[in-house]
């Protein structure tokens, strides 16, 4: 039976108008994104065989191009459709924290720290510029590394720092693991940057490790 055949509070489209798009579960807003099915299956069908393909819908939407074409119904051109919307998503997260109010706990940053690093296969070592009164100049990746770590240079970090005039900074790195325990390296590498940074008096507000869905904050932990 075709979607519009469904009783109206059934359709997804006409639920979420109704009842906003929380109340949809994940097939159903997978279906709205889909728009259509396949032969002989509805978007619904499609969005349910897709999440039992990938196991959960963070896996889809973490799935590389090649993982994500090879699925059935599935392809190049949704794949493209989907890398926007999250990318727009993540910007929305980071006008957020551009919107002129400082920041005040790691907390209001971690949603978008999370959302840009989270599902990276390789360690990604990035910057959270701030200016005088900690508002956020800008988001910067500045270096990326294998599955076991990233090089971090000091050097280059003082230099972005100057470069955008900031006065303050968040670091956040991922681990791919999905553990967000900092390491030794980490506090280490936190240490010298400290270090480094305190010379041309930029201070280190926070270092952000990004993990599966958590994360953890040297500043909570005691180690800055």
């Amino acid at each position: 039976m075709a979607i519009t055949d469904w009783p109206a509070s059934e359709r997804p489209r006409e639920k979420c108008l109704q009842l906003g798009a929380a109340a949809l579960s994940d097939a159903e807003l997978l279906a709205i994104f889909f728009r259509v099915g396949t032969q002989g299956k509805s978007a619904v069908d499609l969005a349910r065989e897709s999440l039992h393909h990938f196991g959960s819908l963070r896996a889809l939407l973490g799935a590389e191009e090649h993982q994500f074409c090879r699925a059935h119904g599935l392809g190049q051109a949704k794949f493209v459709q989907l890398q926007a919307v999250l990318e727009m998503a993540r910007r929305h997260l980071l006008e957020d924290l551009q919107r002129g109010e400082a920041l005040t706990s790691p907390d209001q940053a971690s949603a978008y720290l999370k959302a840009k690093l989270r599902d990276y296969h390789h360690e990604v070592f990035a910057c959270l510029w701030l200016d005088t009164r900690h508002r956020v100049i800008l988001y910067e990746e500045l270096f990326r590394g294998t599955l076991d770590g990233a090089s971090v240079y000091p050097r280059e970090v003082v230099k972005a720092a100057l470069k955008h005039n900031a006065a303050a900074v968040i670091f956040a790195h991922n681990h791919p693991s999905g553990i967000a325990e900092p390491s030794r390296a980490d506090e280490h590498i936190t240490r010298r940057l400290k270090d480094a940074l305190g010379l041309v008096d930029i201070r280190v507000l926070d270092h952000i490790v990004i993990g599966d869905g958590e994360h953890s904050s040297l500043a909570n932990r005691g180690l800055l």
